[in-house]
């Protein structure tokens, strides 16, 4: 779980920059499109959708873009058809890696994805060749400054949630994601400083990577993360702090 952890606390440090925002938005926008045409524009009624807009509000999003990016899944404006892929593959020093992608044009995005994974030494597994080594969770980031470990299992008992961890200030909840909604609308009666609240896959079991592979491995998952047509990536990968620590600048 520490590894899980820690990438989190990374990606939420990359993407304080302006450049970074824009991507997010561009990657949201997509999520709430497909959401809204899977499952319908009322976000009371399409679990995927109030997560997707929830997602939006703590990115700050503009409610107009978010308005819009429903209509378009919807169809009450023209919008482009997003396909939903799943690839799953190694990084170099052999964890496993799930990388969930919407693309308008699959043979692009494959051969993209390919490309990248090749050039920093890692490759495209079969389907169903790492998935299996994940389950999907619900998970809510909350600031928790302050706050020692026995605060935040009290937290965590109190809420609903069934798993947490604290590191750099930051508590990571864990929940069956049936539960997502309830517990964060728990943390929010108790004023807690929710940062994220997403569905995300949780490794069961993690490989540990050290030295140059561990580095690449790093690179690799940043360089997947920021593709247009990527919209997460994970891993079960188990890397030295100190060279996790080096990705956070």
């Amino acid at each position: 779980m520490s590894g899980h952890s820690k990438w989190s606390t990374i990606k939420r440090k990359k993407a304080a920059n302006d450049s970074a925002r824009g991507k997010i938005f561009t990657k949201l926008i997509k999520e709430i499109t497909v959401a809204a045409r899977s499952g319908g524009g009322d976000e009371e009624t399409n679990p995927r959708l109030r997560t997707a807009i929830q997602a939006a509000r703590g990115a700050n999003m503009p409610t107009d873009n978010i308005k819009r990016a429903i209509q378009k899944g919807t169809g009450e404006l023209p919008g482009v058809n997003y396909d939903e892929i799943v690839y799953e593959g190694y990084t170099p020093g052999g964890a496993a890696l799930i990388i969930q992608c919407l693309t308008d044009n699959r043979n692009r995005t494959v051969a993209e994805v390919r490309h990248l994974l090749s050039k920093h030494n890692g490759n495209l597994g079969e389907t169903g060749s790492v998935a299996w080594n994940f389950e999907r969770r619900g998970e809510i980031l909350i600031a928790a400054e302050g706050m020692s470990e026995d605060d935040l299992m009290e937290l965590s008992l109190e809420v609903g949630a069934d798993d947490f961890t604290l590191e750099d200030g930051m508590g990571t909840l864990l929940c069956e994601p049936a539960d997502l909604h309830a517990v964060q609308s728990a943390l929010e009666e108790k004023k807690a400083n929710i940062e994220s609240a997403d569905l995300v896959m949780v490794p069961k079991n993690t490989i540990a990577i050290e030295g140059k592979a561990a580095e690449q491995a790093l690179k690799l998952m940043l360089l997947l993360e920021d593709h247009d047509d990527v919209q997460k990536v994970y891993s079960n990968f188990d890397i030295d702090p100190e060279i996790m620590a080096a990705f956070e600048g």
